[in-house]
């Protein structure tokens, strides 16, 4: 099924329900490569962006039309280890009807092109998931086949970044691989880790 659309949500929203397997309660506090944002606020904003963009992909026309709430652990859901994984489900499966990727979507009160949303969603998940992997002193390895895609997307982007979205662009070497280029590309520092875990 995956083949027929243009990209497949299985590998990064499978990678990111791993991660939460060894998120624990001590972890929600920590910081991560977002900006202040703790591990608890990126869940919230996992949730939130998981059930957005499953409604663009569904084409809910009642879907909520301004732009989200800042993301808050204060309104993480205390069930959040067996409400996130199913969303973030959802979410797979609602990209996976080639119906998704056809005219135009609607989420966070912005409409495009769903094929483009699309993209915006796997850039997310991927994205996020490195932060939480990288905040949570955890592996990540995303799917070649997405990362690709995600470097042409990201580089359409100004070097100085785009307020709300990504920072500016961080140099990398030119040998660096694919999913430093992404990350740097999005504003992040490939080698950002906790302070408590630096070296």
């Amino acid at each position: 099924m995956a083949d027929r659309v243009p990209l497949d949500f299985a590998p990064p929203v499978r990678q990111v329900r791993s991660l939460l397997l060894g998120i624990t309660d001590d972890h929600l506090g920590a910081p991560t490569p977002c900006p202040d944002w703790t591990v608890g606020d990126l869940l919230d904003h996992l949730a939130g962006l998981s059930r957005a963009f499953t409604q663009a992909a569904q084409k809910k026309s009642d879907a909520p039309g301004g732009p989200p709430p800042p993301p808050s652990a204060a309104l993480l859901s205390p069930q959040w280890r067996s409400r996130l994984p199913v969303v973030l489900e959802d979410l797979a499966i609602a990209w996976r009807s080639p119906s998704a990727w056809e005219g135009t979507a609607r989420a966070g009160g912005v409409t495009m092109p769903a094929a483009e949303m699309g993209l915006v969603a796997v850039n997310e998940l991927t994205m996020h998931g490195w932060d939480l992997a990288r905040a949570t002193g955890q592996e990540y390895a995303a799917d070649p086949r997405l990362l690709e895609p995600l470097i042409e997307f990201l580089s359409q982007g100004p070097p100085e970044g785009t307020p709300g979205l990504f920072g500016p662009v961080v140099p990398v070497d030119g040998e660096a691989e694919l999913l430093d280029q992404a990350v740097a590309l999005a504003g992040r520092n490939p080698r950002w880790r906790p302070v408590s875990s630096a070296r």
